[in-house]
């Protein structure tokens, strides 16, 4: 992916597989909490 004349590569290796899967758990975390919060 492109922006402008900078490219970010999310798969870029092992630590885009682990960056990709650290954003991943902390999304999922954060839903989470907040979904608590909002049925409670």
């Amino acid at each position: 992916m492109r922006i402008g004349n900078t490219e970010i590569r999310f798969f870029g290796g092992p630590a885009g597989c682990l960056g990709m899967i650290a954003v991943s758990i902390l999304l999922s975390v954060g839903l989470t909490i907040l979904l608590n919060l909002i049925l409670r």
